[in-house]
């Protein structure tokens, strides 16, 4: 394919011309963001591989406010796999921030011979692309389902994802390549821009568990947060790149903790998985009041049923958002982890358990028993306008 004979040079001229571009783009006035002259409302969903965020970019998609994507930016790291996670930061912000602006020209660089929505990454993962005026495969309130959407709505043209955009009150993205937050820093002073920064965590140790579930799947991943120049990395018996997500999440909080910047300032939220996982219905009131939605009776309903399943779910949901026992989900870590590999991963993530209130155990004994609560409060000084507004409302 094409792609892999990118050169270099040609990456770096294609980044050179972007970041140029975002600044011209920036330095005009705002313009009218939709049909009835009110702000649209952007909200990036910043986390890591395997840490819950595809259920919470669900809990988006599924309102019918949102004109939901997910991880748009994944075909930056497809179309430029020989860069690195850094270097690639700059194409993958002037990506979202095209998408926030409902401009999916932005996608030529990326998609040269896109035709019809099935070109996009998980696009039947979209309400909004599944519903008027994208696609009728749903009604626009409805609940939608991949599983029928699919069929329904995938030779509709591509055009029609920059229409229905255009038609919604929030734009929310999902994505997982942003390794600081100082990258966003130009996006939060955007005039065009009115942007929300939801920073999803989860314990490491859940995490690695995921992970090696579905090690073949992130192996092209792996490679660019290793800066392996194109190389899939599939075996990672050392835990770089764990090692790797843990740091990114650490400078992440500490920058929205320590002098942020004042446009940061009430559009920055911490939210855990676990904390999700013990009481969805009022984290999740919380998480939508924060970015300017509110819970309806059919939405309560359904993250009810998706989050009061029964069991873990099975490997081949792996990427799905389907009804799990959500906390058998949080907690499963426990049982299926060695304890060694358990203690290596606090040895890599000690600065991460301890910033974002996660437990170390030590012994197998307190790694298997479920009495022990591994999830601390957060303090009330920690992440002042980051935590639950109800608790801690912003100026």
């Amino acid at each position: 394919m094409w792609l892999r004979r990118i050169s270099g040079t040609a990456v770096t001229a294609l980044l050179l011309a972007q970041t140029g571009l975002l600044l011209f783009l920036v330095s005009r006035p705002r313009l009218p963001s939709q049909a009835g002259g009110e702000e649209r409302v952007h909200v990036l969903v910043l986390s890591s591989w395997r840490s819950g965020s595809s259920f919470v970019g669900q809990l988006f998609s599924q309102h019918p406010d949102v004109f939901y994507l997910m991880e748009p930016a994944w075909h930056v790291w497809a179309a430029l796999s020989q860069g690195s996670a850094a270097a690639l930061h700059m194409a993958v912000r002037d990506l979202v921030r095209s998408v926030f602006l409902c401009d999916m020209d932005v996608f030529d660089a990326y998609l040269p011979w896109r035709r019809n929505l099935s070109d996009l990454f998980q696009w039947a993962e979209s309400r909004a692309l599944c519903s008027p005026p994208a696609c009728s495969a749903f009604p626009r309130g409805a609940i939608s389902s991949e599983a029928v959407c699919k069929p329904l709505c995938a030779r509709r043209p591509f055009s029609v994802a920059q229409e229905a955009c255009r038609s919604y009150s929030h734009v929310v993205l999902k994505e997982v390549r942003f390794f600081n937050l100082q990258v966003l820093y130009p996006l939060l002073s955007d005039p065009a821009l009115n942007l929300r920064i939801v920073h999803l965590v989860r314990d490491p140790r859940a995490v690695l568990r995921s992970r090696e579930q579905t090690a073949k799947a992130l192996a092209r991943d792996n490679g660019i947060v290793l800066g392996t120049n194109g190389k899939w990395v599939e075996a990672d018996p050392d835990l770089r790149v764990v090692r790797e997500v843990c740091r990114s999440h650490v400078r992440i909080a500490e920058a929205a903790q320590h002098k942020p910047p004042p446009s940061l300032q009430g559009r920055y939220r911490l939210v855990r998985f676990e904390d999700l996982a013990r009481a969805p219905l009022p984290e999740i009131r919380a998480l939508y009041a924060f970015t300017g939605l509110s819970l309806t009776p059919q939405l309560e309903a359904w993250i009810h049923n998706i989050t009061h399943g029964v069991g873990p779910g099975a490997r081949r949901e792996a990427f799905k958002t389907t009804s799990r026992d959500a906390l058998n989900v949080s907690q499963a870590w426990r049982h299926a982890l060695p304890f060694a590999k358990i203690r290596r991963v606090q040895e890599l993530c000690a600065g991460a358990l301890q910033l974002l209130g996660y437990r170390p155990v030590f012994s197998e004994e307190e790694q298997r028993d479920l009495t022990l609560d591994l999830v601390l409060p957060l303090g009330p000084s920690s992440f002042s306008w980051a935590s639950s507004t109800a608790r801690h409302p912003g100026p």
